[in-house]
């Protein structure tokens, strides 16, 4: 690091490495790695063995969902036998190989699925919160495409000329509004005269596509956002799918700088996610594109009016009729440039400076590294200065970090989760290789950590590693499912509908009360208001029987519970149970 910065740093008042209480931090960090290592020889076999294999009725008893079987109304007993019944009837019909095979979850097949009975009754399921929602893929590809070409204002611009052949990789191209309309004439982004980041007016640009005119782009850009046919047939591996994402998202991000498509396109989610069964939505969102108010001149640069406009959208939605049930929604602040430390503080500053104007907004913070290499423990100093900020300023934001996203096989160290935990998150997002690791497992147990586990289905079982949902389970982690955000987009509608029936074709261990525990977990681990860690801790462990907002909201999910119970065994009473 060269002088300049680090007097930056100092100026800053940002902890160096070899401040006495980083470095205790940096001690402990690697007793902990050197502990697990230890303990891995030969635990690693057995845990990742609940991945392929069936549970003993020993191993059952130690899920997350005895407590709950155990708990059930006669009623309710009887419906989740109504459940497994038809879930292995039509399992045996979907597959019958007996597991999914890797295109199982195709557009032609899922249209076919949802005319099914366990479709009917998961899409009829509370499913309480979605906990992992990245905005940037929470609307279709299509739907996108319909208000870049019916908003006035929106031009495309390109880092440099696009050769549209090339769909396997993401361009460089992105949307930005104009008030007044250019590149009216000359060259378009698809010419190799065309100027690098000129605006070409929407329309023109689309009609000029040299593969079928504005119909082929609204195909090319579909495939191009929804990374279907990366997903399915150059990227074999998730660290290939991830990059392809990377590519993708800062286009859909530059759509959602203007505030009619963000209007739009917060009304849809929340419209889409309520009708799943969901009444609480957490989103995670990043601010590093500027953001154009509608006819405005210029962006706003604190980006305070993105916050504003969340916040009347959640609560339009909410005075509706159809939005009566809906909670309402919250945001984690996600830093994606996670190279430029300057960045990543100035992020930080952003942050609590909107958290102090719309405290009951912001919820999070979470740290994304588009730069696949960057490890957490890089921004150790930067993240204990900004806790220390925090509490300078008077606001809570807690950490909820992705960790455990790498797809690597050789076993080795993932020490992003390492730091995840010591940092203080209060979930992990997504998990994939926690099971590897025996020693966080019991560490995740005990600091009452949420895993938001976002398998990617067939791609986890056919490229790159199993899936970690039933070994998580057998070893009584917390885990809530959400949606990848790798996959296609548009995960609103029928989202986590589409999650839970997916969990069931790849886990014969699971079962309805399973998934009945996972939307549980959901609810318990939401952050609907701010809370002192303690505060925090103590909701999730008294649970429905505590007195707070958390407590009062997982009554009235267990009351839609048992509701949803009764309508199985009445909708279903036909079906001939063995007792």
């Amino acid at each position: 690091m060269g002088a300049t910065n680090i007097q930056w740093e100092l100026d800053e008042g940002i902890p160096q490495v070899d401040d006495p209480f980083i470095q205790q931090y940096l001690r402990g960090r690697a007793s902990l790695i050197l502990e697990e290592q230890k303990q891995r020889h030969g635990g690693t076999l057995v845990l990742c063995a609940c991945l392929t294999t069936n549970l003993s009725t020993e191993a059952n008893a130690c899920t997350p969902d005895f407590t709950m079987r155990k708990a059930l109304s006669p009623i309710a007993t009887h419906a989740c036998k109504i459940f497994s019944k038809i879930r292995d009837r039509e399992l045996r019909t979907f597959w019958p190989n007996g597991c999914p095979p890797p295109d199982a979850y195709q557009p032609s097949t899922l249209s076919q699925v949802e005319e099914t009975d366990l479709w009917r009754i998961l899409r009829r399921m509370p499913k309480g919160s979605l906990l992992h929602a990245h905005l940037d893929t929470m609307v279709e590809a299509e739907f996108l495409f319909e208000l870049a070409s019916t908003t006035p204002g929106v031009h495309i611009a390109a880092l440099k000329p696009v050769a549209a052949e090339n769909d396997h990789v993401a361009p460089a191209i992105y949307f930005q509004y104009s008030p007044h309309s250019k590149g009216l004439n000359g060259p378009t982004i698809w010419d190799s005269e065309y100027t690098p980041q000129s605006l070409i007016e929407f329309h023109r640009a689309a009609s000029s596509f040299p593969r079928g005119g504005e119909s082929g782009f609204r195909d090319w850009l579909r495939d191009l956002l929804s990374n279907r046919k990366r997903q399915y047939e150059s990227c074999e591996m998730l660290d290939q799918v991830r990059k392809c994402h990377a590519g993708s998202a800062p286009i859909v991000n530059s759509l959602l700088s203007h505030e009619p498509i963000l209007r739009a396109c917060l009304r849809r989610v929340f419209s889409q996610s309520n009708s799943d069964g969901v009444r609480y939505v957490e989103v995670r969102a990043s601010f590093d594109t500027e953001f154009w108010r509608d006819s405005c001149c210029k962006p706003d640069e604190e980006c305070a009016e993105w916050f504003r406009i969340f916040q009347e959208e959640v609560e339009a939605f909410k005075a509706t009729e159809e939005g009566r049930s809906f909670y309402g929604a919250r945001v984690i602040w996600t830093i994606t440039h996670v190279s430029d430390k300057r960045a990543v503080v100035d992020e930080m500053v952003r942050c609590i400076l909107t958290k102090k104007e719309y405290p009951d907004v912001i919820c999070g913070l979470d740290v994304v590294g588009r730069d696949m290499n960057k490890p957490l423990v890089d921004l150790v100093p930067v993240l204990f200065w900004f806790r220390k900020q925090c509490m300078e300023e008077g606001v809570d934001i807690p950490f909820f970090f992705h960790a455990g996203e790498s797809s690597s096989e050789d076993g080795s160290i993932q020490p992003n989760t390492f730091d995840a935990i010591l940092l203080g998150t209060r979930r992990i997002g997504q998990g994939l290789t926690l099971c590897k690791h025996p020693l966080l497992v019991d560490l995740v147990k005990e600091k009452k950590i949420l895993v938001e586990c976002c398998p990617l289905s067939a791609l986890d079982t056919s490229a790159t590693m199993p899936l970690p949902l039933s070994g998580l389970l057998s070893r009584g982690v917390s885990v809530s499912l959400c949606n990848s955000p790798l996959e296609i987009f548009g995960h609103g509608e029928k989202g986590l509908t589409n999650r839970f029936w997916r969990a069931l074709q790849e886990s014969n261990e699971l079962e309805l009360t399973g998934i009945a525990m996972m939307a549980e977990n959901s609810v318990r681990w939401s952050c609907y208001e701010d809370q002192p860690s303690t505060e925090w801790l103590s909701d999730i462990r008294e649970g429905i029987l505590g007195e707070g907002l958390k407590a009062f909201r997982l009554r009235e999910w267990y009351a839609e519970l048992e509701k949803f119970f009764e309508w199985i065994a009445l909708e279903y009473a036909e079906e001939d149970i063995d007792d």
